[in-house]
């Protein structure tokens, strides 16, 4: 049971911890960083406690679904890229609502800004993508075989 929880604990720290990263790329505030920092101690402990655990009773480990373990890993990493595409979207959409990076044509059309969206921003939703469909593809069949077949 400790093993579950603190497998648990380790993927939600590492959830929290991707996010507060890219929340600090992107917004570049001491905030983020100062909580980025603490997920990488509380990732840190929570790995010491699986390592001490594996190496001092192994049949602990041993006991462990790794297929669940993986299909909830890859259903969190899914989330994260998810919450990722979805900030960077909305950061973009409200910058471009901002008239400080639009104009209007000769036609009346309004036309975007290169600095509606950021360089740093189009990287992370490319490098970003790969991980999203990759690991979601693996939930979502782990969850339709649980569904169909009662069982992962």
């Amino acid at each position: 049971m400790i093993v579950k929880i603190l497998f648990l604990a380790l993927q939600i720290s590492f959830f929290f911890h991707i996010l507060f990263l890219v929340q600090y790329i992107l917004r570049n505030e001491r905030r983020d960083l100062r909580r980025f920092l603490l997920t990488t101690v509380s990732n840190t402990i929570a790995a010491l406690g699986l390592i001490i655990i594996a190496l001092s009773w192994p049949a602990m480990i041993h006991d462990v679904d790794l297929k669940v373990v993986f299909w909830i890993f890859s259903g969190v990493i899914m989330m994260i890229m998810l919450v990722i595409k979805i900030s960077i979207f909305v950061v973009v959409y409200r910058r471009s609502k901002d008239p400080a990076h639009y104009h209007f044509n000769f036609f009346g059309k309004k036309v975007l800004h290169t600095s509606v969206v950021k360089p740093i921003e189009v990287v992370l939703f490319m490098f970003t993508m790969p991980f999203f469909l990759i690991s979601g593809a693996y939930f979502i069949a782990r969850l339709i075989n649980l569904i169909l077949y009662k069982h992962l």
